[in-house]
């Protein structure tokens, strides 16, 4: 366990940042726990990044905000690494992470917010508070087996073009004490996976969004998935899931596919549009 009260600032090329054991970086005071400049060629592995007690707006950043260099020929890499907010004691993290470099590999990686006790330590929806798992604002980002489950609002956000992901898991929050508290405008809750508006190009395959709303079971999800009706905005083996037929995801994607309830449980999309 590592605890930082600034971030670890990574500016070299090609710097290789190697857990060994899973080691975990806590982000304390607030602070970020990494920073990646935007460059050739950085690989982070085997590392666990966990919140704090007192708020951090994001637990690691790849690229500054702006980051435009093209990496095509030596992207930067994150490979098994896990991002925690709650747990062992109370988290709280607005953003987890945010992806601002273009060309960027997620090779397994696991993004979750504690929203049911373990061990006795305490959870609640107002104890370990984050918005957000991933953002990705850079172009031409790519994840395979990406784990983001139980944020309180978006649980990714993709807002640049070329993006892919292959399988992705993800669990709603299971702690939404009423529909109220869980409203995006007009939507009932949040999608798992949102890809901007302004997104021309993305691709994703094996997407699995499941619902278990124990402390309400009355609350619903509009969608698993949102994302803009384009020909190259494209989507292939879609699963929503009502643990238990706890609570309800109505839609897969956008206004497209079956309910996930009580008295359908699991609900397949095979493609999008």
């Amino acid at each position: 366990m590592h605890h930082v009260t600034e971030p670890i600032q990574v500016n070299r090329a090609d710097t290789v940042i190697l857990g060994l054991g899973l080691a975990t970086i806590q982000a304390d005071n607030g602070s970020v726990g990494m920073r990646v400049a935007d460059v050739d060629g950085v690989k982070v592995a085997g590392i666990m990044f966990e919140a704090g007690t007192t708020n951090s707006p994001v637990l690691m950043e790849v690229g500054p905000t702006g980051s435009a260099a093209s990496h095509a020929a030596n992207p930067t890499s994150l490979h098994d690494v896990f991002f925690r907010i709650g747990g062992p004691h109370v988290g709280r993290a607005t953003n987890t992470l945010t992806v601002n470099s273009d060309n960027v590999i997620g090779d397994h990686m696991w993004l979750w917010r504690a929203d049911h006790a373990a061990s006795g330590v305490p959870t609640g929806w107002t104890l370990n508070t984050a918005d957000t798992g991933l953002t990705v604002n850079g172009d031409n980002v790519t994840m395979y087996g990406l784990f983001v489950e139980h944020y309180q609002k978006y649980q990714t956000v993709w807002n640049g073009n070329g993006g892919r992901t292959y399988f992705y898991q993800n669990e709603m929050p299971y702690d939404p004490p009423n529909q109220g508290a869980w409203m995006n405008g007009a939507t009932r809750g949040y999608a798992a996976y949102k890809v901007a508006d302004s997104v021309t190009s993305h691709q994703a395959w094996g997407m699995g969004s499941y619902c278990y709303f124990n402390v309400n079971p009355a609350v619903i999800a509009d969608r698993a998935i949102e994302a803009p009706t384009n020909p190259n905005v494209r989507f292939t083996n879609m699963v929503t899931v009502s643990l238990g037929g706890v609570g309800t995801i109505n839609r897969v994607i956008n206004n497209t596919g079956g309910t996930a309830n009580a008295a359908n449980q699991q609900v397949y999309l095979t493609t999008y549009p």
